[in-house]
C-alpha cells in the first residue's frame, strides 16, 4: 500500500511456503515476509520498510508534521503490526479450520493440487479441535478494539490528524484478513471471519478500509 501511495515502481513476488522461504532466507537472513529489495538494499519487517520508503521519498509524507500526531501514528502502526496482526491471524486460522473453501482459497494458485486436496480433506474433528484451542478471550479483546476504531472512523476520515498516515495503512492492511477486499482477488473477495465481516458495528470500519483502497486507485495520494 505504501508503494502504491508513493507511486513507486515495484514488482511483487509471491512466496510459496517451504521452498520460497528458503529463497527469502538466502536473500534476507530470515524467513518472514514482507521483504523489500531496492537495488543492494534488503529491508525486512513492514515497519522498517515503511520507514525506509519514507526516508527515500519526499511526497506524500505518511508521518504528520505535528510531533504529537506523529508519535500517535507510530504507536498505532506498531500496535497494528504486532498485537492486531497476531490476533487477526488467529481469527483467520480459526475460520480456515472449519471452512475448507477458505483454506483452499488461501493457498497459492501454483500450490500442488495433491497437497491442496490433502489439506482440504483433513478430518473435521482435527480442524474443529484446532479452532477450539485458540483463545476466545483474545477474540473478545480484538472485537472491542475494532469496535472502538469503527466508531472513530465513523466520525473521522483518518485515524490521526487530517491526512493519510502510516496508522491508516497499518490498520487497513490487517483488516483484509478478517474480510477480504476486492484487491485480494476473485477467489478470496467477500470471504472472511464470521463475527467480524458480518458484524454491523464493524460495517463502518470495513467501509473505511474499502474507501481507502479505492482512493489509492483513483486519486493522487498527495491530494487525499
Amino acid at each position: 500500500m505504501v508503494l502504491q501511495i508513493k507511486k513507486m515502481s515495484y514488482r511483487t513476488i509471491e512466496i510459496v511456503p517451504g521452498l520460497g522461504q528458503v529463497n527469502v532466507f538466502k536473500l534476507s537472513g530470515q524467513r518472514k515476509v514482507p521483504v523489500l529489495k531496492d537495488g543492494e538494499h534488503v529491508i525486512t519487517d513492514s515497519s522498517a520498510i515503511i520507514e525506509y520508503l519514507e526516508n527515500i521519498t519526499e511526497e506524500p509524507k505518511l508521518l504528520p508534521e505535528n510531533q504529537q500526531e506523529s508519535t500517535t501514528a507510530h504507536i498505532i502502526e506498531n500496535w497494528a503490526d504486532t498485537t492486531l496482526a497476531k490476533y487477526v491471524r488467529m481469527e483467520l486460522i480459526k475460520t480456515a479450520a472449519i471452512d475448507p473453501s477458505l483454506r483452499e482459497a488461501l493457498l497459492p494458485e501454483d500450490f500442488p493440487k495433491s497437497i491442496k486436496g490433502l489439506i482440504n480433506n483433513l478430518p473435521c474433528e482435527l480442524m474443529n479441535g484446532l479452532s477450539q484451542t485458540l483463545n476466545t478471550e483474545k477474540s473478545a479483546t480484538l472485537l472491542k478494539s475494532l469496535e472502538k476504531i469503527s466508531d472513530l472512523v465513523s466520525h473521522n476520515k483518518w485515524l490521526v490528524g487530517n491526512s493519510l498516515s502510516i496508522a491508516d495503512i497499518a490498520v487497513a492492511s490487517q483488516l483484509s484478513l478478517l474480510y477480504f477486499p476486492a484487491s485480494s482477488g476473485q477467489s478470496l473477495v467477500g470471504k472472511g471471519c464470521p463475527g467480524y465481516k458480518d458484524n454491523p458495528i464493524l460495517e463502518p470500519l470495513f467501509h473505511w478500509r474499502d474507501n481507502l483502497e479505492q482512493l489509492l486507485l483513483e486519486k493522487d495520494p498527495a491530494e487525499m
